[in-house]
């Protein structure tokens, strides 16, 4: 009755088919907990064991193989993805209220408010899953007030994010929040061989992911690697020109430069918390790189100032338009 292709999370989710088959499931669910950890594809189980020719999600069937691939449509019989959309990496409100794309091509029929008001397919529910739901802006999240307090007969939102508090306090109050563990490191670890990672990588890759699936891309993954040996650099007094590169966003990437700003400092916050957990004689969650902090951790020792200036940073990302100024603003934080 549950996915092959799923790892973790048993738990949870025998209790989420358990609630649905007694008709305990709730209308509008928040799915969160770190990014990377599979809460999408937890949900995405319900609708597929719904399309699966045997009612088992068995991977196996036509319909589930589509469940399997990196191309899940838009819109299944029974399921609706909205998805942020643009360089900014919003949900609009015309997605939610016409079903456009940015190019204003028809990519499903109907508006969601629209669409969750059908029928169902027979045997089936309607799963309406609304992916990195934090990039609702505040038009689209309001036009969903009213039909996630009250879904129609047999409709059911799935909101998905890594970040609620930056969800409106009035959608996360109308959603019963289902919080995600991450993954064991020997599960994370399990979906990276089936990916065809080395076992030369493990050590990194788990200590980077911390049960996640966030570096299963092999560029993420490097990109990740060259941008904590590069904190660790200035962190050490090495020049901002020789070293920033892997810092600054990527110009040809889809994403934003506010987001992609976001997981090297975020990286750099993990490298300060484990030279507060050298200093206290602990061993640091980034073990693989603790030959490299052991220097810095003798001679950074006021952690307190350069952390508040990373998540200040952090807090006005959205409208940070030059990257490179923050960066020198927290390098120069770091540097002794």
């Amino acid at each position: 009755m549950y996915s092959p292709d799923i790892i973790g999370h048993q738990a949870l989710r025998e209790r989420l088919l358990e609630r649905l088959k007694t008709g305990r499931i709730r209308g509008s669910l928040l799915f969160t907990g770190p990014e990377g950890i599979g809460k999408r594809r937890v949900g995405l189980e319900l609708a597929q064991r719904e399309l699966c020719l045997r009612r088992s999600a068995c991977g196996q069937c036509e319909p589930c193989r589509m469940f399997a691939g990196e191309e899940l449509p838009f819109e299944l019989p029974n399921l609706l993805r909205i998805t942020p959309e643009g360089k900014a990496g919003v949900i609009r409100i015309d997605q939610i209220r016409e079903g456009l794309d940015s190019t204003n091509q028809p990519r499903f029929s109907r508006g969601v408010i629209e669409w969750a008001s059908l029928a169902p397919a027979l045997g089936c529910h309607r799963w309406i899953l609304v992916e990195e739901a934090h990039r609702l802006n505040e038009s689209s999240g309001n036009i969903l007030l009213k039909t996630l307090e009250e879904p129609p007969a047999g409709t059911h939102f799935i909101l998905v994010t890594h970040r609620p508090e930056a969800l409106l306090q009035t959608i996360r109050s109308r959603c019963e929040r289902i919080p995600l563990a991450p993954l064991s490191l020997a599960e994370a670890w399990a979906v990276a061989l089936r990916n065809g990672w080395d076992t030369s990588d493990q050590e990194r890759w788990t200590a980077l992911g911390e049960g996640s699936l966030r570096f299963l891309d092999e560029a993420t993954f490097r990109r990740a690697e060259a941008q904590v040996e590069a904190w660790i650099a200035l962190m050490g007094g090495a020049s901002f020109a020789a070293w920033s590169g892997p810092l600054l966003p990527e110009k040809e990437s889809a994403l934003a430069q506010g987001e992609q700003l976001r997981q090297p400092l975020e990286l750099l916050l993990r490298l300060l918390a484990d030279l507060a957990r050298m200093h206290a004689g602990e061993p640091p969650a980034l073990a693989p790189w603790r030959e490299a902090l052991a220097p810095v951790a003798t001679r950074l020792r006021n952690l307190k100032a350069p952390q508040e200036v990373i998540l200040e940073a952090l807090r006005h990302l959205p409208r940070n338009l030059s990257p490179e100024p923050l960066l020198r603003e927290v390098a120069l934080a770091i540097g002794v």
